[in-house]
């Protein structure tokens, strides 16, 4: 079976919820999980459960924590659980790492530990979008605040293995987030990122406006990391402030009370389509080995989910599908 480890220590939660989330993973056999942190910390955790087999326990005594700046902490604390884990990875004595800590740090300790695939520039942050047909693949959306064209068209071509791979779509379309869908549109990166589009081998279909999102015209939607981090951001405070309208305007009286219990169903449906831990985390493409970011605030269903995405990302052979994007 496949072998996460998982940084025990990273994470609004941790690691109380991070270890709630491997041992759901282990039960349902998405795979074996190697915590990684304080020993001391893990084990009086653990010691809340059942003694299971598929969890093993590996000591890193520092932590790096989320107001640390990424590059510093990661050259001085080398025994931190999310250098270990990377370490790990590097190591191959497991299949992929898992980390709700510090995103720009696990950046960091990814590209010095694990390394970026030969050929590929700079890594992606994807991050799966819900839309009313379907989850679409959003990427970068934090990697990298200034992208040159050429990182475009990687993005978009790990993008796509990566929903050919995971999501099961053969030949999956691709848009360019732009301000316009006319090919003239939008700055030079885009400009030029759009004429690299499409002369690739691609199922390029053009620009994506922002409007047109939520409908999912495209299964990989392609931007630089400061378009897409701002869009995700948007999109979870869009998603949070509907939620807390819908719940004033449906308790506003006793008429209105009784109507919500019929819609009670249907809203618990809406919730799960667009809850993020639904999707697990966010693979951090163009590393040459699996390492999966999870949202900070994230629990053990997101948790559980993350190390399931992790398992199916090394099984698929994600990571030698991009190391062959140069060979194309």
């Amino acid at each position: 079976m496949v072998k996460i480890a998982l940084d025990a220590m990273g994470g609004d939660y941790a690691p109380s919820e991070i270890i709630k989330g491997a041992v759901e993973a282990v039960k349902k056999n998405y795979a074996e999980v190697v915590l990684v942190g304080i020993e001391s910390q893990i084990e009086k955790e653990l010691a809340k459960y059942p003694t299971m087999e598929g969890i093993s326990v590996i000591h890193a005594s520092e932590v790096i924590g989320m107001d640390e700046a990424p590059a510093v902490a990661t050259r001085k604390k080398r025994d931190s659980s999310m250098m270990v884990a990377a370490r790990l990875v590097k190591e191959k004595q497991v299949q992929g790492m898992v980390s709700a800590g510090s995103t720009g740090a696990q950046m960091a300790a990814s590209v010095m530990n694990i390394g970026r695939i030969k050929g590929i520039s700079r890594p992606a942050i994807a991050t799966l979008m819900p839309t009313l047909s379907g989850p679409k693949l959003l990427l970068d959306v934090g990697s990298n605040v200034d992208s040159k064209p050429e990182n475009l068209l990687q993005f978009a071509q790990m993008g796509s293995l990566y929903v050919e791979k995971l999501l099961g779509s053969n030949n999956p379309k691709v848009g360019l987030i732009n301000i316009g869908s006319e090919k003239t549109k939008g700055n030079q990166l885009t400009i030029a990122a759009y004429e690299l589009l499409e002369q690739s081998a691609l199922n390029f279909v053009g620009n994506v406006e922002p409007r047109d999102i939520p409908h999912g015209p495209v299964d990989v939607m392609v931007c630089d990391g400061f378009v897409g981090n701002c869009l995700l951001k948007f999109a979870e405070g869009l998603a949070g402030g509907f939620g807390v309208l819908l719940k004033r305007e449906l308790t506003k009286n006793f008429v209105r009370k009784l109507g919500a219990l019929a819609l009670v169903p249907g809203l618990r449906n809406i919730k799960k389509q667009f809850d993020y831990s639904e999707y697990g985390g966010a693979p951090l493409l163009g590393i040459n080995g699996v390492s999966i970011i999870c949202h900070g605030s994230s629990n053990s269903i997101a948790i559980c989910n993350a190390i399931k995405v992790a398992a199916q990302s090394y099984d698929s052979k994600l990571v030698e599908a991009i190391q062959g994007i140069n060979d194309i």
